[in-house]
């Protein structure tokens, strides 16, 4: 009996991916019988190389195994199809012929190579016209997505990426760059995984101190502008959350709308900005009165996607390692589904030290650092620590400052604003497209 094999992501199932299988499906009726087995590419797979799936592995098994002609569908655990073909042995390996050129060239023949060892054979389907995935996707983004799903989207980016990249935003449109904004960097699609709603540059941004002075209806009416113009799974700043009673309702908003984790610090009494350290006065809570504002937030949620994260402030207050740990432990016997270590320290050591401890943990959650201050570190140097979430959480901002302040400057000096306009800014027409809809 023939044995077919096909390697595909399936996320947006089209007429090209069913032109190859009914091709399959031909080559089956030729032999008689066969079995044609579909590699589906794992989530982890996809993220090693683009944006997450819209759907888990699970949902577009279901799909690829009811196309007719599917006998079995298997998962492929990395894009290299080699380790699935040695278990195998097919036959033949069918893929659309646009893989002949470009940077899947290299894959196209070290499968050639594999399948010469027994004989098997590499099918190139001419490639289906008028057929754009990219397209696809951009349909779907400018379509949205539903509160559910990006709520669980965080979840399912952590089980599938070694570090998930979380980057700040204050308005709609510090929203749309974390969106759009992305790079091909060594053949991969590399963006950013979601957004921070911070606290810090929310006040900054309409003028007011960092100091909790804005209410929870007011951060909710901006964390709205962005959740209607993005689709990226985000994380709230909840400072630390209030009273128990004000932050079980916390919790219940943030999930209704769709937020995927909020964060909240373990200190009491009027919020200081942590990166003051012991300059000013700062004061953390009791561990075990803490632990109970986590377990109260928990029960409130109504699904278990929704994440609350407990930032621990120990090593910002100079209370020590020690300290830092017997929280972290206590927090995560409570059920907080993530810990965030912050430090002020300019050398990534004192997080090192933690992560190597954390780690070890018996039930450890994931570990989300904050690099403000000790920016030189690298995502593969967290990666290696054991690090999960890395949140860029003020650099939108602080670079937008300087940038409005050169322009004001520019256009006070030379008494006109072509200065400013040819060094400072974009073009009119690209702000007034930049929005989607604008046109």
């Amino acid at each position: 009996m023939k044995k077919i094999y096909i390697g595909m992501s399936a996320d947006l199932l089209h007429p090209g991916h069913l032109n190859i299988i009914n091709e399959a499906r031909k080559l089956m009726d030729k032999f008689g019988e066969g079995e044609l087995i579909v590699g589906l590419l794992t989530d982890k797979a996809i993220a090693s190389y683009k944006r997450l799936p819209y759907m888990n592995w699970e949902q577009r098994k279901v799909i690829i195994e009811n196309v007719k002609g599917v006998t079995k569908v298997i998962p492929q655990e990395t894009l290299d199809y080699v380790p699935n073909l040695l278990k195998i042995k097919p036959d033949y390996v069918l893929h659309g012929d646009d893989w002949k050129t470009g940077v899947q060239a290299k894959t196209r023949q070290r499968i050639i190579d594999v399948m010469s060892e027994w004989g098997g054979e590499v099918i190139d389907i001419p490639y289906t016209e008028g057929i754009s995935s990219t397209k696809l996707n951009s349909v779907l983004k400018e379509i949205g997505t539903t509160p559910e799903i990006r709520c669980h989207r965080l979840r399912r980016l952590l089980n599938s990426k070694d570090i998930v990249t979380i980057c700040e935003a204050h308005n709609g449109l510090s929203g749309l760059i974390v969106e759009n904004t992305f790079i091909n960097q060594n053949n991969k699609k590399v963006e950013f995984d979601g957004i921070w709603i911070s606290s810090l540059t929310q006040s900054a941004a309409q003028g007011k101190p960092d100091i909790g002075y804005l209410d929870t209806t007011s951060r909710m009416t901006t964390l709205n502008e962005i959740l209607e113009v993005t689709t990226k799974p985000i994380i709230y700043d909840g400072d630390n959350g209030g009273p128990q009673e004000h932050f079980v309702f916390t919790v219940k908003t943030l999930e209704r709308l769709g937020v995927s984790a909020i964060i909240i610090e373990d200190k009491v009494g009027l919020k200081k900005n942590s990166l003051f350290g012991t300059e000013v006065f700062q004061e953390q809570d009791e561990p075990l009165e803490f632990a109970q504002k986590i377990k109260a937030g928990k029960q409130a949620q109504v699904g278990d996607d929704f994440m609350i994260i407990a930032r621990i402030e120990s090593l910002i207050l100079e209370q020590g390692m020690d300290d830092a740990v017997k929280r972290a432990k206590i927090y995560l016997d409570s059920g907080v589904d993530g810990i965030m270590i912050h430090s002020r320290q300019k050398t990534f050591d004192e997080i090192k030290e933690f992560a190597s401890i954390y780690n070890k943990l018996e039930n450890r959650k994931p570990l989300v650092v904050v690099p403000s201050s000790y920016s030189q570190v690298s995502e593969k140097e967290l990666v290696d620590s054991g690090v999960n979430i890395v949140i860029y959480a003020n650099h939108l901002l602080r670079a937008a400052y300087p940038a409005m302040v050169n322009t004001a400057k520019s256009i006070l000096e030379n008494h006109r604003c072509k200065e400013a306009s040819d060094e400072y800014c974009m073009k009119i027409k690209d702000i007034i497209t930049l929005i989607p809809g604008a046109k």
